[in-house]
């Protein structure tokens, strides 16, 4: 959580307060990791360059698949019966 603040030297400078919801711990802890990175950008485009060359502005695309009408679930199909 802190790696955005330790490239930009910026530790001493922000307080964070921050909800996150679902996913694993990991993962909230990337989520928040890239929200602190992108708000950095937003307080001072200067650090982009620094924290685009550690990765840390690089979002996770991956999400849940949506159930499918008529279906139990994403991927869940009813069994196929032949009599």
């Amino acid at each position: 959580m802190r790696q955005p603040f330790a490239i930009t030297e910026t530790l001493e400078k922000f307080d964070v307060v921050a909800t996150i919801d679902g996913g694993g711990v990991s993962s909230q802890a990337g989520a928040l990791r890239h929200g602190i990175a992108r708000a950095l950008c937003v307080f001072n485009l200067e650090l982009r360059k620094a924290l685009k060359k550690a990765g840390m502005l690089r979002r996770d695309a991956r999400i849940k698949e949506r159930k499918k009408y008529g279906q139990k679930g994403a991927r869940r199909r009813f069994q196929f019966s032949k009599r």
